[in-house]
């Protein structure tokens, strides 16, 4: 069975950023490498995205809240 592995444009992707936005990002040691690219699982991904510091962390303006707009 072959397996399935993100990459940095497919976590970018399911984060809903850019792949430059990504680059900010500290990411979790990766599951799998092959020769310089590297692999994430789903599980991973959804592991670290879950626990990371939520939005604020850091300063920053806040964004509108849809319904205000």
């Amino acid at each position: 069975m072959t397996r399935h592995y993100l990459s940095l444009t497919e976590v970018a992707m399911k984060l809903g950023i850019t792949k430059g936005a990504l680059a900010q990002y500290k990411l979790p040691e990766a599951d799998v490498t092959v020769g310089r690219a590297r692999g994430w699982s789903e599980a991973t991904i959804d592991e670290w995205n879950r626990n990371r510091p939520g939005r604020g962390v850091g300063g920053g303006r806040p964004r509108k809240n849809k319904s205000e707009a």
